[in-house]
C-alpha cells in the first residue's frame, strides 16, 4: 500500500494509520500519538473474546455476527465507540457524544495514553453488555420519526464521527434520499460504495439526488 486508501489490513492500523487523510504511513499521523493507548484497547477487546477485522479503515470487533466496538485516533484524543449505544445502561458515566447531533451517547473519549488500562474493568463490562446484546439479538427500538436506514449506512456512520455530524444534520428529506438510494443496490459492496462515494456530499449538507 503506497499510495492514501483506507486500510484494509488492521496491523496497518497500528503500524500506518487508517489511510483516510494525507498524515497516513508519516510521524504526524494520529495513531502515532495514541499508540500506547490504541494497543492498550486492542488487547482488552481481544481478550474479551471480540474477532478483530478492519472496517472503514478502523480495527472494528465483532461478536454473534454483530459489530460491537470500534477504536478510532483523532488529533485531541482517540475513542472507543459503541455500535447500538442506545441500548447501553452506562453506569459509570463513560460514554460521551461525538458531537452535538449524536442522539445518544457512545463512545469512551481519551486523551491520555494510560487511561485505557486505568479504566480496563469499565470497558471489559461494557464490551460484555454489548456482546450480551448481540448473542440475544436485541436492537435499539426504532423511534418512529427515524429514517430506515441500511446497515452499511449505520456502520458508516458510527464509524466516522465527522460523517455521523453533517448527515445529523440533514433534513428528513436528504436524510431518506440517501437511505433509498444505497437501498437500491443489489450488494453490500456497493452500498459501501455508495457511502464512500458520497461522503463528499454528505459533508457538504446534500441529499444523494443534489449536485
Amino acid at each position: 500500500m503506497t499510495d492514501r486508501a483506507m486500510i484494509t489490513d488492521v496491523e496497518d492500523f497500528f503500524a500506518r494509520g487508517c489511510g483516510r487523510c494525507d498524515r497516513f504511513a508519516t510521524p504526524d499521523c494520529s495513531t502515532r500519538l495514541w499508540l500506547k493507548g490504541l494497543l492498550t484497547l486492542r488487547r482488552i477487546c481481544r481478550d474479551a473474546g471480540l474477532t478483530e477485522t478492519a472496517k472503514w479503515g478502523h480495527p472494528c470487533y465483532m461478536h454473534a455476527g454483530r459489530n460491537i466496538a470500534i477504536i478510532g485516533a483523532f488529533r485531541d484524543d482517540f475513542r472507543l465507540t459503541f455500535f447500538n449505544a442506545a441500548l447501553m445502561q452506562d453506569p459509570e458515566r463513560a460514554l460521551q457524544k461525538q458531537g452535538p447531533n449524536t442522539k445518544h451517547p457512545d463512545c469512551i473519549r481519551f486523551t491520555d495514553n494510560d487511561a485505557p488500562a486505568a479504566m480496563e474493568p469499565v470497558i471489559r463490562a461494557y464490551l460484555a453488555e454489548s456482546m450480551g446484546y448481540a448473542e440475544r439479538g436485541i436492537l435499539p427500538t426504532k423511534e418512529p420519526s427515524e429514517v430506515d436506514m441500511p446497515p452499511e449506512l449505520i456502520e458508516a456512520l458510527d464509524a466516522d464521527p465527522d460523517l455521523a455530524e453533517a448527515f445529523a444534520a440533514l433534513t428528513p428529506g436528504r436524510q431518506k434520499s440517501w437511505a433509498f438510494h444505497l437501498s437500491t443496490a443489489k450488494t453490500s459492496t456497493t452500498r459501501l460504495s455508495r457511502i464512500e462515494k458520497g461522503r463528499a456530499k454528505i459533508m457538504a449538507g446534500k441529499g444523494a439526488t443534489e449536485y
